[in-house]
């Protein structure tokens, strides 16, 4: 096939044929495969290649799982175009998205109300019972969390709902749950295939075909922090008061017993109690929204006759068989979510991590089981369907194969083989400078106003040198605020972009890419972000991401490990970044500076980790003297500055 490709008009790439000989060698033999593949080798070609093949041999559907939408929508694409050239003329896929990136008519009929038209909400109601807008996606210029959220799928009626012939929801499930033969490709986040995969292992039907081929993961260096997301049972006063209500509504229709109102109400009145105390925990302890809190010892709540109590309306549920089951098993799954938080609280349970946070502006209180490498050695990595896992950063500095790999290995439980790693075909060495801003003063929490400000004059200096074309990541909204805010008092010789809420990434790069500015942004754009040619001439770091150290998850995993820094801290933040730097160069012909604003990687700091991040990123030519930084973009300053 690859003989095939220069006639086709498509670049031979040798990575690319060792990656896809590697997994054709895994699938044979039956056998699990780890590979890094560094960016622009192709990736997605490399396992879709011996994925339809491997489809059309063994008539049994692909898993491919992503960490991103935008990846998935990619690989959806890449799957058409390269199937078509090969003539693989009839191959059968299907995107799967999480529930809550997809309309649901049965809420918006619920609150439709003809009298209001002029609320965003009333507008979103009206088009997406119109049947103008079926997902989040569809929805030009973005939409917020807040408003989103009255009106995507949450808890999906399924056979019952008379929506189900116009509901893409619907739709995507029964496709993703086809059976052998009648799907090729099933292309889903890793959020859904965790979730399937939990319920496969608590014995109810899985949400995903039972018998596939091979399973590709992609950007598997996510997939950690997304089994413990999945895994990870959300608690708010509001939305525990709703569960009890619903369950309330099931056990009274049966029972009709007055007494049982007694027992729910003392409950919700322990709930609230909880709460009150988390919410003043929050209140001292968190600094921005999405920091995650430990929760202090709850006091003057009687949480193991609560947990009895429900212990006994769980009884009740688990007995009951009625035409409305599904209803019945949410009741039941709640409940028993709200035996396990009072559990953790009262102490009785420890195989649990808790904290807090103020999560879409509401006091939320989450538990998660501590062994998460456990769970995915014993569902996903079991031998029972070859597994592959792959990512451009998958690996840290070492001499064999298995030490590179060894904290993914680790962190996943994973079982199989060590694939060579495919290293980027990019010039880096002619193309790139590294640059470490060595006067900005160390960040810690006593000098941040100190360290912002230097941050920021130094950015400004450095967004001038290439007259904008410049993307900076932060790894704290708090820090991309505070920079935002003082960008937009000056003037500056170049537009300003910043990332905005429920906006898709497309519209934000559009304009960045139309005005050749500077676009401030976090979180998402880390990763999957695809920037080719001069408009992106420079990436800036503002601050080495390194995980919060309070964070009750890197505290116990820090709790384990002989050294933190260098087993937990360094590892997770090198993944960061290694994504983060990967953003510059796109092509061959990509030319650019990475700057790092964090003086703790200077040669003066003396930090153990400083040859680390230098072994780890392809970026050979590294400088802290402005000066000659400002030399090499003079001598490539045609394709720097347009």
């Amino acid at each position: 096939m690859y003989d095939r490709f220069p006639r086709l008009g498509l670049r031979e790439r040798l990575g690319q044929q060792d990656m896809s000989l590697d997994i054709a060698d895994a699938y044979v033999h039956s056998r699990n495969a780890m590979i890094e593949a560094g960016v622009g080798i192709g990736k997605s070609f490399a396992y879709l290649l011996p994925g339809l093949l491997i489809n059309q041999i063994s008539r049994q559907p692909v898993i491919i799982a992503t960490s991103s939408i935008q990846l998935s929508e990619q690989i959806h694409k890449d799957l058409r175009f390269i199937g078509s050239r090969l003539g693989f003329t009839s191959v059968r896929s299907v995107v799967g998205k999480g529930m809550g990136q997809y309309a649901c008519r049965y809420r918006a009929a619920e609150l439709f109300n003809p009298d209001d038209s002029s609320s965003p909400l009333s507008t979103l109601i009206e088009r997406i019972m119109n049947v103008e807008i079926d997902e989040r996606a569809d929805i030009t210029g973005g939409v917020s969390d807040a408003v989103w959220s009255n009106v995507c799928v949450n808890d999906c009626k399924f056979e019952r709902c008379h929506y189900k012939s116009t509901c893409s929801f619907y739709e995507m499930r029964v496709k993703i749950n086809a059976g052998a033969g009648d799907m090729d490709f099933i292309i889903v986040n890793q959020d859904l295939l965790i979730r399937d995969l939990i319920k496969k292992k608590e014995g109810t039907r899985g949400l995903i075909t039972e018998r596939p081929a091979l399973i590709v993961i992609d950007e598997a260096h996510n997939l950690e922090a997304k089994v413990r997301d999945a895994r990870t049972l959300e608690f708010t006063f509001r939305g525990s008061c709703r569960m009890l209500d619903d369950a309330l509504q099931i056990l009274f229709k049966q029972s009709a017993d007055p007494g049982i109102m007694g027992q729910f109400k003392f409950v919700k009145g322990c709930i609230g109690n909880i709460f009150k105390q988390v919410e003043a925990d929050l209140l001292h302890t968190a600094k921005q929204d999405n920091d995650r809190i430990k929760v202090s010892q709850i006091t003057g709540v009687p949480l193991k006759r609560g947990a009895q109590v429900l212990k006994e309306f769980s009884l009740s549920l688990s007995v009951l068989t009625s035409r409305h089951e599904r209803e019945i098993d949410n009741a039941f799954e709640a409940i028993n979510g709200l035996i396990g938080l009072f559990d953790v609280l009262a102490g009785v349970e420890d195989s649990y991590l808790i904290w807090a946070s103020n999560t879409r502006g509401e006091s939320t209180v989450s538990i998660c089981p501590k062994g998460i490498s456990q769970f995915l050695k014993h569902t996903l990595f079991n031998g029972k369907t070859p597994v592959i896992l792959t990512s451009a950063t998958m690996c840290q500095g070492g001499d064999t194969l298995e030490e590179q790999y060894s904290y993914l290995t680790q962190s996943l439980g994973y079982k199989g083989e060590y694939m060579e790693r495919q290293a980027s075909p990019f010039d880096y060495d002619n193309h790139t400078m590294m640059y470490i801003a060595k006067d900005v003063p160390y960040y810690n929490h006593k000098n941040r106003e100190d360290y912002l400000e230097a941050a920021y004059k130094e950015m400004l200096r450095l967004c001038n040198l290439t007259d904008g074309r410049t993307l900076v990541l932060f790894s704290a909204k708090e820090d991309m605020k505070y920079v935002h805010a003082k960008l937009n008092s000056g003037k500056l010789a170049w537009a300003l972009h910043v990332q905005r809420e429920g906006s898709s990434q497309d519209g934000i790069i559009a304009e960045f890419r139309g005005s050749k500015g500077v676009l401030l942004s976090t979180g998402v754009f880390w990763e999957g972000v695809n920037i080719e040619g001069s408009d992106l001439s420079q990436l800036i770091i503002f601050r080495l991401p390194f995980p919060v150290p309070s964070d009750p998850v890197y505290e116990y995993k820090a709790s384990l490990a002989g050294n933190p820094l260098n087993e937990v801290f360094v590892p997770d933040m090198l993944l960061r970044l290694r994504q983060g730097t990967g953003r510059l160069i796109r092509s061959e012909t990509d030319l650019g500076v990475l700057s790092i604003l964090d003086s703790r990687l200077s040669a003066a700091a003396g930090k153990d980790y400083r040859n680390k991040v230098l072994e780890a990123l392809p970026f050979k030519r590294v400088t802290e003297d402005f000066k000659v930084l400002e030399t090499f973009v003079g001598e490539k300053g045609i394709r720097l500055n347009g």
